[in-house]
């Protein structure tokens, strides 16, 4: 995997306009991993992808009633199969993290990358899922090395407001495929 021109080789591109400029584009700094399911507990269907495209249908649960007026959006989400959708250049600010602080830096919107885990906090991630994400992180990394090991989970930056990547989410397994020679060879 590589990203070109803001945009990751092996994403399908579906462009939300939930979106807007960095404040500092030289200033991607962070990379932060979120968990989505829509409704809540369920998988696939496309509904997340409706959502970050402003295109959610409120008669189709009672959920979306609640949610279906926000503007919100992710750079990536990966399906529970691994397939990886783009809907923001990663060049540009997505609207994922809301009010969040990383090091006593607000704004995390303003400097950071978000990754939509598809999945709920009681949840398994699947092995295409965690593969999917380390190989996406490597070519971030590459291509934004001020992340480096700036990673983090949305409950970390926005604590008590969000609770994801949540309790499921294997850091350390995460962490280990994004060291491991198989990762490494791909990027």
């Amino acid at each position: 995997m590589k990203v070109i021109d803001g945009k990751l080789d092996a994403a399908h591109w579906l462009p939300s306009p939930n979106f807007g400029p960095r404040p500092d584009n030289a200033d991607v700094s962070l990379l932060v991993i979120h968990n989505i399911s829509l409704p809540p507990g369920q998988f696939g269907g496309g509904h997340v992808q409706a959502f970050f495209s402003n295109q959610l249908d409120p008669s189709l649960h009672p959920y979306f009633e609640e949610i279906h007026q926000l503007q919100v959006s992710a750079h990536l989400l990966i399906e529970r199969d691994g397939s990886i959708t783009q809907f923001v250049d990663l060049r540009d600010r997505a609207w994922h993290a809301g009010v969040s602080c990383y090091e006593g830096r607000d704004n995390c919107n303003d400097y950071s990358i978000g990754i939509e885990m598809e999945g709920d906090d009681h949840t398994p991630f699947t092995d295409a899922q965690y593969t999917a994400l380390a190989q996406a992180s490597c070519a971030i990394t590459q291509a934004f090395p001020a992340i480096g090991r700036r990673i983090t989970g949305h409950e970390h930056i926005a604590p008590g407001r969000k609770t994801d990547p949540g309790p499921c989410f294997d850091w350390d397994r995460y962490h280990r495929q994004l060291d491991s020679a198989s990762v490494q060879e791909v990027c």
